[in-house]
């Protein structure tokens, strides 16, 4: 089972309740389920309630957009772009492998380049994340109307699979249309980065 999160909503008296569009599987009532992405860690919760067109239902399955009450979860830990998850079904990672169409100018591409280093936004389901772009070392920059493979590094972890499509933008506008060809492994470094992130936002906060 996997739903991607659209948005999150607090319910007086009964809790947090997330929306969203379940893409494979079927959810149950009283299902153990993980919210995995944006965090490194998963965290276990369990579906109290499923609603869609406030019609309440005992389960719900792929294509169907409801509303989940998940016990003990609260309003801030749910973010755009996380995904409940049957336990232990997916991994998170930020490191992934694509092959992208750089859009030209009159399909409202850019009508310049980009190079290795790039850092536009990678929209991956319900996900809107800053991303790191290295091409080739064979590719010296991308053109508008290019096909090319390059590597992409998450500004944080998500629940990645091969085959999924995604689209890269920049100020609004998409700039490339890919899909994921290979997951890359996540490093030490990218893992202490984002820990040294989560420590520096719980500082400020």
């Amino acid at each position: 089972m996997l739903m991607s999160i659209d948005q999150s909503i607090n319910i007086s008296g009964r809790g947090t309740v997330c929306t969203g569009t379940i893409e494979q599987g079927k959810l149950k009532l009283n299902e153990d389920v993980h919210l995995i992405g944006i965090r490194r860690k998963h965290t276990p919760t369990t579906v109290t309630g499923i609603e869609t067109f406030h019609k309440q239902m005992d389960s719900a399955e792929a294509g169907d957009n409801v509303g989940v009450l998940l016990r003990g979860i609260t309003k801030d830990q749910l973010k755009r772009g996380m995904c409940l998850a049957a336990p232990g079904s997916m991994d998170v990672r930020r490191n992934f492998t694509g092959e992208i169409y750089v859009l030209k100018a009159d399909e409202g591409g850019r009508t310049k380049p980009f190079f290795t280093g790039y850092r536009p936004q990678a929209f991956i389901r319900t996900a809107d994340c800053a991303v790191d772009v290295t091409l080739p070392d064979t590719v010296e920059m991308a053109m508008p109307g290019d096909n090319l493979t390059a590597n992409f590094k998450l500004n944080y972890p998500l629940p990645i699979l091969v085959g999924q499509r995604f689209a890269v933008r920049e100020g609004g506008r998409t700039v490339a249309a890919g899909v994921i060809t290979e997951l890359g492994q996540d490093t030490a470094e990218d893992i202490q980065e984002e820990e040294e992130r989560a420590a520096k936002t719980k500082a400020s906060s």
